[in-house]
């Protein structure tokens, strides 16, 4: 006899938003984010003693009496040119009041693509300013990528306060030019904050230097930032990966649909549609851990029965029939270009949208984003490594597809090489800055030509 849980999504959303923040670091070359790195580890007391006598040893031989804590991350960089193809590199580290997944990612401007992987998934942006040389290019390109991948925090850590004698001017300045920028993309919250990765100033202890400035440290607003994990309040969406049938004498007739649940909460007894098809049934029950429960929520793991026997494979999406995306077959995003070969008009690529992949044409790239002053140039007729921009895709299936400002989840989308599996691009469709910025883009071209 199978037990039902009595757990609430509320409940769940709770406990894990008080114990977990995931966030990613950005900064041009050299601005100290490793060094930054190094010191949140070490004086969280999150590094290892082997660990900590390997990066003295190694920069005893390099002449420097104290630590180099940079090491503790340029170690990683180490294993590349060893052969292991690390795009990101995450570190797991831990308080008593909050545990962490930091997403490393490089500096330079040939890698803003890996700025992208790292905080797809983040809920807090660092990004890294040397205070000797203020906002940068590569400085407004990761503010534009953390607004466009809509991560809710962001923290402008002003690094290396102590080479311009921590003066307090020379913060407020940067802060200013930079929450002016990053307001105008739509960044939510910006929190400034100075600090010296390489002293420790206001990076886990408060500074002796800054008596001017009397908000939080590093780690104070990394362990106290509000960050909610509750899914349950998205639109439901339920993206079926495995069909299960066992087809044995225990179970001859049962039909379960498996996944990950991606955004909001399913009930038993709830009416869902199945998409792209738009047939209609009702939830039977559901399984989770072994156990038939009343209700599940994201980002749970369950087989979901339905009361009809109707035809659902992996890729089909299922919905609340109250609350049930449109489908469509033209795509309209703002895609960052990760391959080194070019996205070109009219390339023939695959679409892969939660389980469900698809084949696909670019039928237009309107425009490409130009980071320095937000302009968009129109009509580039291609995208090369690290740029972004808006392109126009028709799929030869419709996709039931979310508005990237509504989810995360079912609003992202990767055009991947149809001959090799290479990725070419993570989309994110709609809108794609929370402020709307004026782009100008072509008439539509004709669609004389197109298969489908």
């Amino acid at each position: 006899m199978t037990s039902t849980s009595t757990s609430t999504p509320e409940q769940f959303a709770d406990v894990s938003a008080t114990t977990l923040l995931r966030f990613a670091t950005a900064g041009s070359v050299d601005d100290g984010k490793s060094t930054l790195v190094g010191r949140l580890l070490h004086d969280s007391k999150s590094v290892l003693t082997d660990q900590l006598e390997a990066v003295e040893a190694a920069s005893l031989k390099r002449g420097q009496e104290a630590p180099d804590l940079a090491l503790l991350t340029d170690g990683l960089r180490a294993e590349r040119e060893q052969g292991i193809t690390i795009d990101v590199a995450y570190r797991y580290f831990a308080t008593p009041r909050r545990r962490f997944i930091l997403a490393d990612t490089p500096g330079h401007v040939q890698y803003t693509r890996n700025m992208v992987t790292g905080a797809s998934t983040a809920e807090l942006a660092v990004v890294l300013v040397d205070a000797r040389n203020g906002v940068v290019e590569q400085t407004r390109r990761h503010a534009a990528v953390a607004a466009l991948l809509r991560v809710p925090h962001v923290v402008l850590a002003v690094n290396k306060m102590d080479l311009v004698d921590y003066a307090e001017p020379v913060f407020a300045a940067i802060a200013e030019e930079f929450t002016t920028y990053a307001s105008e993309l739509g960044v939510p919250e910006i929190t400034a904050i100075p600090i010296s990765a390489l002293a420790g100033d206001n990076v886990v202890e408060p500074s002796a230097n800054m008596d001017w400035y009397g908000g939080p440290t590093v780690l104070e607003h990394l362990e106290t930032v509000p960050v909610s994990h509750d899914l349950t309040a998205c639109h439901a969406r339920f993206p079926v990966q495995y069909v299960i049938r066992p087809q044995t004498a225990e179970h001859p007739d049962y039909r379960g649909y498996a996944g990950q649940i991606a955004a909001g909460a399913f009930r038993v007894g709830e009416p869902v549609t199945v998409l792209p098809s738009g047939r209609t049934s009702t939830i039977a029950g559901i399984d989770a851990l072994g156990e038939s429960v009343d209700i599940a929520w994201a980002p749970q793991s369950v087989t979901i029965r339905l009361t009809d026997d109707i035809d659902i494979s992996r890729g089909d999406l299922l919905a609340p029939s109250g609350d049930a995306p449109a489908t469509t077959q033209d795509v309209e995003a703002t895609v960052c270009h990760v391959a080194d070969q070019p996205l070109t008009v009219g390339q023939r690529v695959l679409l892969k949208h939660t389980t469900r992949t698809v084949k696909a044409i670019v039928k237009e790239i309107p425009s490409r984003l130009t980071l320095d002053d937000l302009s968009q140039h129109p009509e580039p007729g291609q995208l090369v490594a690290n740029d972004i921009g808006l392109v126009r895709v028709r799929t030869a299936e419709p996709l039931a597809l979310d508005s990237y400002a509504d989810s995360r989840r079912t609003g992202s989308f990767l055009l991947i090489d149809p001959a090799d599996g290479t990725t070419l691009a993570a989309g994110m469709a709609g809108d794609s800055f929370a402020t709307a910025k004026a782009v100008v883009v072509a008439d539509t071209a004709d669609d004389e030509g197109w298969d489908f």
